[in-house]
């Protein structure tokens, strides 16, 4: 071994062959114990990264975000649910600290996500949390694309 730095979450490590002395370079990260996620109708499975990653970049396609937020969005709700120690989580606390995290990032693709995550019966379930949302009055910042603005669309898609 010839340096060894820690980066991120793990060590990054610079080596050379003893046969050929060629140099490269290993990254080590510690595994955390594995976590079950209990499910709405109580089965379990095990928490998965990807999963949860194709969810959020489900919700967030066709948005302008920036480069790697959705990254980072993962590995804050991977952060949190190993913070919590426990053996198994609730899908819904995953689904939750998503819904924060999007709600931040875009308000398009919270709403998107949350349609699916909250299950919304009909169109009045989803008008009214478009309402909530823009009742906020959720301040523009130049980090975040511009909240929905009362009246600017119905649900129906009709322009007022």
């Amino acid at each position: 071994m010839i340096d060894s730095r820690a980066v991120d979450a793990g060590v990054r490590r610079r080596r050379r062959c003893l046969r050929c002395a060629a140099r490269f370079t290993t990254y080590e990260r510690v595994q955390p114990h594995s976590i079950f996620v209990v499910k709405k109708d109580r089965r379990r499975e095990g928490f998965d990264r990807d999963k949860l990653f194709r969810g959020i970049r489900k919700a967030c396609e066709k948005r302008p975000l920036p480069m790697g937020s959705v990254d980072k969005l993962v590995d804050s709700v991977e952060a949190e649910v190993y913070q919590e120690g426990k053996s198994e989580i609730p899908s819904s606390l995953i689904g939750d600290l998503v819904m924060e995290g999007l709600k931040e990032m875009d308000h398009i693709a919270y709403i998107r996500f949350a349609s699916i995550y909250r299950e919304f019966a009909d169109i009045g379930e989803l008008k009214q949390a478009v309402d909530n949302l823009a009742s906020r009055g959720i301040d523009v910042s130049a980090n975040r694309l511009s909240p929905l603005s009362p009246g600017a669309v119905n649900l129906q898609g009709v322009s007022q």
